[in-house]
């Protein structure tokens, strides 16, 4: 079991998906898994209920973080938050948004309060949240709006990774339409993320000169200009400047020919210019082991790198290894040197 002298808090996730499934299988396995001290910030009743529906013997104790190392090898830490929740797998219900929101909040007080180590987020639906208010595209741009609101030393720009055993990959643009992907791409956006995540391969993840490898926006990077400009009027000065900093960057690179395990040697984390053109490469070759991680925050947050999964949801089939993943990654880059 990874040794942490202070805990990581997990958020409780949309209650009608997996991440309550995934939650318990992982404190079931937190031996075999060698998973760190982790309280989970919910409903202590439901989760109870939704160990009982998977016919999972998971004692339940309700705690205040400080308490979870002592009693996390005996029974799943609790901190009570939010509205009690019935436990309807599929069943998404506005009702529940408020309590959503409310665990990740009070997750990040506890990491600037130092009650916890890092945060590792359960999967939401973000449509499922409007409604309460949650005006943001995700989880992402929340916690950077709460990085600004509780921390000093802002504006953070959060920037999200998707790392695997066997490829770490950030896109430049996320959450937009593809249809917006092309006047949405700047040189500012690509020069400030390539910046972000050499930065925090450096300090988090202990690259000593992290090689970034930039796709190109369009098919064949463009091939000069004949099949868009973008690279020659965006990208390339893009990664002309970056090379003027002293980053080792390359680029821009057709997307199509990137990802083959060759290729992969040959740089430390590839950016993309949109959400799939990376994510998809990244989730084909290591679905089950990848880990959501926001990077340019001033705390570590991880998080699994799948949804809900309604259909899942309390059927026990449901598999923990990204979540598990996550825990243990959360607690390498919030205590490094230390495991």
């Amino acid at each position: 079991m990874v040794s942490v002298k202070t805990p990581l808090a997990v958020t409780c996730g949309e209650p009608a998906g997996i991440g309550p499934d995934i939650t318990l299988l992982s404190w079931v396995a937190r031996r075999d898994l060698a998973l760190p001290a982790f309280y989970l910030r919910g409903d202590p009743g439901f989760i109870g209920r939704r160990a009982r529906r998977l016919g999972l013997d998971v004692p339940v104790q309700v705690v205040e973080p400080e308490e979870t190392v002592s009693c996390f090898a005996k029974a799943l830490p609790v901190v009570a938050t939010g509205d009690p929740m019935d436990d309807m797998p599929g069943d998404e219900r506005a009702e529940t948004a408020s309590s959503v929101i409310a665990s990740i909040e009070m997750s990040v007080r506890d990491v600037q309060a130092g009650r916890a180590c890092a945060i590792v987020t359960n999967p939401i639906n973000k449509a499922a949240l409007y409604g309460a208010g949650f005006t943001y595209p995700g989880h992402t741009e929340f916690l950077g709006h709460l990085a600004d609101t509780l921390w000093s030393g802002g504006p953070f720009r959060p920037v999200m990774m998707i790392a695997g055993p066997e490829l770490m990959v950030v896109p430049v643009t996320i959450h937009i339409a593809l249809k917006d992907v092309p006047t949405s791409l700047t040189q500012e956006l690509i020069v400030e993320t390539a910046r972000i995540t050499a930065a925090d391969l450096k300090q988090r993840f202990g690259f000593a000169s992290p090689r970034l490898a930039l796709c190109g926006l369009n098919p064949h990077a463009g091939e000069n200009g004949a099949m868009g400009t973008e690279e020659q009027d965006v990208i390339i000065p893009a990664i002309e400047l970056l090379k003027a900093e002293g980053l080792d960057v390359t680029g821009p690179l057709p997307a199509d020919t990137m990802f083959h395990p060759a290729a992969r040697k040959t740089y430390d984390c590839a950016l993309g210019m949109y959400h799939d053109q990376v994510l998809i490469p990244a989730k084909a070759i290591g679905f089950d082991e990848s880990v959501n991680v926001t990077l340019g925050l001033p705390f570590v947050r991880t998080s699994p790198d799948h949804g809900t999964a309604y259909s899942l949801a309390g059927t026990g089939k449901a598999r923990p290894d990204s979540f598990a993943a996550s825990l243990r990654m959360a607690a390498v880059l919030a205590n490094p040197g230390a495991i």
